[in-house]
């Protein structure tokens, strides 16, 4: 199996290089459009800053080749913030794959980043297959994606919020399977082999 990994100005790519190699793929590391439109999966992770990152698929053309992708492709983290419509961090227009928006927490008692371990509830679609309700991932965000029809599971910080999404072949995650252990690497094995 062929599995890419969206090359881009954001970080957290090679821990989710590492999580394919311990269940035995080699992904590549690509911006190649043909590389990428030929992969039997792709993953579009990151951590950092929407605006920036937006700017950077931009002038690569990678905003259209991603909204143009056939196979299924992950998002993670600043990745699924990217599928949505519109992000509060820097006022940025997102990509349009998930009709909602990203907005950043607002709370007087609750410390803003989310950061740490947190459980993800109401799951939905093969990716969750062999989870349970309430189930624990690790975050590390200040913005979210709020609750719509393409919501798959969600996590409560502050209000609830899409912890994952998925319309056709597209599916995200605000969480990272790639540091949530067991549950992080079953939920990568159900993207490669159930999606």
């Amino acid at each position: 199996m062929k599995v890419a990994i969206i090359k881009y100005n954001a970080g957290n790519v090679q821990s989710v290089r590492y999580a394919l190699q311990r269940l035995g793929i080699d992904p590549i590391l690509t911006d190649n459009a043909e590389e990428l439109m030929s992969a039997d999966k792709v993953i579009f992770p990151g951590v950092g800053e929407a605006k920036s990152a937006m700017d950077y698929l931009k002038e690569r053309n990678l905003d259209t080749l991603i909204k143009d992708l056939k196979q299924p492709t992950l998002g993670v983290c600043l990745g699924l913030q990217l599928m949505c419509n519109h992000s509060e961090e820097r006022n940025t227009d997102c990509l349009g794959i998930f009709d909602t928006n990203v907005k950043k927490f607002e709370s007087k008692t609750l410390k803003v980043p989310h950061m740490g371990w947190n459980n993800i509830h109401d799951l939905k679609t093969p990716l969750y297959k062999g989870l349970e309700d309430h189930d624990y991932v690790y975050y590390v965000h200040s913005y979210y994606a709020e609750l719509c029809e393409n919501t798959i599971a969600v996590t409560d910080y502050v209000n609830p919020y899409s912890a994952s999404l998925h319309k056709d072949n597209f599916y995200a995650a605000q969480f990272h399977p790639e540091k949530s252990g067991e549950i992080g690497q079953k939920i990568i094995q159900n993207f490669l082999t159930n999606i």
